[in-house]
């Protein structure tokens, strides 16, 4: 999905006529059926929940960089051990949810990052990062109380080569950046300390700014012997994950899930003595995701809608209807699949959807995931806390 929304609307129809109006009725249909979420998930099971020493956050749920529901931010989510918080994606408006969640001192002065320890980037399309500039750049105002220790960031590297054109044969749009078109994290990140440079340098000089490089530390995980990613994006099957960091009582591992072409894109588990969790990221049903994901307490994965798909697909001119329709579909994991094919065979004991597309939906249309699984499902809501093992 990730790119595709915002690319409909520009180009399925003119910019006034029948065809423009039928995409936009569309897109906001289930927001007219009531289907905007509150502000918060409440109640027992999250108040319970928050007494765990291992917990789930959910901060912002919605797919896509389309936004096509107030009630939910851009995907976004953080896993809790004790004081400490990592997080994994930044959509937009996570560095908001962030703070709504509580996980900071709530002192009023400043403290949402104080507690992170690591951000976990799954791949570099903009709905999974479009809130890492902000935080990058505002982030040495929100460490009061915070030690010298920097906050560790780990997401995918350069992958060396432009994805395919997609469908095949389609002409070749003109490229961005041609001198570095396919930047990984750590250069992307520098580009920002370039884009940043008249408040970063004016708040060093005028108040003793800290500099966002010295509260990062941004690291490209290495594929090295693991992976030269081709223009086809398609990830080899992995005998074992790769490691990426243990903090302390706090291991983080990663596998290559299939978002083809965009590659490369990880899924990420989260060992602690109190339990597993695993996030998907974008991919459609993937073997070595199923292998990452064995026996896990939780697994937060993505998920599509096809009867919304094909709605977007009507609205298209004939000639990309079926082509858009196969890509979306084969890029990403639609409701039938998500618990059947791969949260049954993973063996895990609680599947939450995430990354919901269409976000408009009615949670009863998510819960049709439920048929083929035998664990229990939840429907993903923007600060929903989930506890992992005994509180």
């Amino acid at each position: 999905m990730c790119h595709v929304l915002n690319h409909l609307v520009q180009q399925s129809a003119p910019a006034e006529g029948p065809g423009r109006r039928h995409l936009l009725k569309t897109l906001g249909a289930a927001t007219a059926a009531g289907a905007l979420l509150p502000l918060a998930a409440t109640g027992p099971a999250t108040a319970a929940a928050r007494r765990h020493r291992t917990r789930l956050v959910l901060l912002g749920t919605a797919g896509g960089p389309a936004w096509l529901d107030g009630g939910r931010c851009g995907v976004s989510s953080a896993v809790v051990y004790g004081d400490r918080v990592y997080l994994v994606d930044l959509g937009h408006g996570a560095m908001h949810r962030l703070v709504q969640s509580g996980l900071g001192a709530g002192d009023g002065l400043g403290s949402a990052l104080t507690p992170v320890r690591g951000i976990f980037l799954t791949h570099l399309h903009s709905d999974h990062v479009a809130d890492w500039p902000a935080l990058f750049a505002t982030g040495p105002a929100n460490i009061v109380g915070r030690g010298a220790e920097p906050i560790h960031v780990f997401g995918p590297g350069d992958r060396g080569v432009l994805p395919a054109v997609f469908p095949p044969g389609a002409p070749a749009p003109a490229v961005f950046n041609p001198e570095r078109p396919t930047p990984g994290l750590t250069a992307m990140t520098g580009y920002l300390g370039q884009a940043f440079a008249t408040d970063f340098n004016g708040r060093a000089r005028e108040s003793g700014f800290t500099r966002p490089d010295d509260l990062f530390s941004v690291h490209d995980i290495d594929l090295g012997g693991v992976w030269s990613v081709d223009p086809a994006g398609k990830p080899p099957r992995l005998e074992s994950p790769l490691r990426v960091w243990e903090d302390g009582d706090v291991r983080v591992t990663a596998t290559l899930v299939d978002h083809a072409p965009t590659a490369p894109a990880f899924a990420f588990r989260f060992d602690t003595p109190d339990g597993s969790v695993v996030f998907s990221g974008d991919t459609r049903v993937s073997a070595n995701l199923i292998e990452l994901a064995r026996d896990a307490d939780v697994l937060v994965h993505e998920v599509i809608d096809p009867r919304f798909v094909d709605q977007l697909a009507a609205a298209l001119p004939a000639s990309q209807r079926e082509a858009m329709r196969e890509h979306l579909l084969t890029s990403h994991t639609t409701i039938d699949q998500v618990g059947r094919d791969v949260a049954e065979p993973a063996g895990v004991r609680q599947l939450v959807l995430n990354h919901l597309v269409p976000a408009t939906n009615p949670a009863r249309r998510w819960k049709a995931a439920q048929k083929g699984y035998s664990g229990k499902l939840v429907v993903g809501e923007d600060l929903l806390t989930l506890g992992v093992g005994r509180g």
